[in-house]
């Protein structure tokens, strides 16, 4: 009874928010990694795009407008990341905020002898647990590139939100087992070392920088990688794909 239920609800939502063929392929043309997927994927990733604009809550901040364009532009690019794990991966919010370009963001933080610094930060995005997620459609328009050091803000956030599936930002998504957990640890914290020292060095690497700063920025830079040029991170970073693989694509 309650699987019929879903199937027909869920079907009145592809219907409801049936996208265009003219905008899904704008968007596979804007974001060339999208297209990239099988057919079938390509199948899976525009139902999941559907499901996903009927279930959230886009608002435009200070005059922007929310257009079809935009919407489905974070829609397919969120959904990639779950292709394989499910749309209920993203059930924690609803609300996605977004603005025309990058946001200042007054921030503080105590140093070690207790003094209190305040600083201006300009975010691209920003997750934050039970939403709402925020991000600048500026730097939404710059995450179809394939080359040099990957940069994708909506893989980013959205790997933060896959983050702190388990209550908390710590670069470890929520797997199905504590030994799982472990097994995580193990492989991806001596990899983050390896990688924070080829940052000192001013190395290159497809994984942006500012995975340095946290075993949980680091998690999201790679995600950005293993989505927007998994051959390069591959190359680069080949028990980290495989880690990263383990987790998005378990079969």
């Amino acid at each position: 009874m309650f699987g019929w239920l879903r199937k027909r609800r869920e079907a009145q939502a592809l219907e409801r928010h049936a996208i265009p063929d003219a905008l899904w392929q704008r968007t596979l043309e804007s974001y060339p990694f999208l297209a990239r997927r099988d057919e079938t994927q390509l199948s899976e990733l525009r139902r999941l795009s559907s499901l996903f604009l009927a279930s959230k809550e886009f608002h435009g901040v200070r005059g922007f407008e929310v257009s079809d364009e935009v919407a489905l532009a974070v829609a397919a690019q969120a959904c990639l990341p779950i292709l394989k794990l499910g749309l209920s991966c993203y059930d924690g919010f609803v609300g996605i905020v977004m603005h025309a370009g990058e946001v200042q963001a007054e921030r503080e933080f105590v140093d070690e002898d207790g003094i209190v610094h305040e600083y201006v930060q300009e975010l691209a995005g920003e997750a934050m647990d039970g939403g709402p997620l925020m991000l600048a459609w500026s730097a939404v328009q710059e995450g179809g590139a394939e080359s040099g050091v990957v940069f994708n803000v909506v893989i980013h956030e959205f790997a933060h939100v896959l983050d702190m599936r388990d209550g908390v930002a710590d670069g470890v998504p929520l797997l199905p087992s504590s030994a799982a957990r472990q097994q995580w640890i193990d492989v991806i914290e001596p990899v983050w070392q390896r990688y924070c020292r080829r940052v000192d060095r001013g190395a290159a690497s497809c994984i942006d920088a500012y995975g340095a700063e946290s075993l949980e920025e680091f998690f999201a830079v790679a995600s950005e990688a293993f989505f927007v040029a998994p051959e390069a991170l591959q190359k680069e970073q080949p028990a980290l794909y495989r880690l990263l693989s383990s987790y998005y694509d378990p079969a």
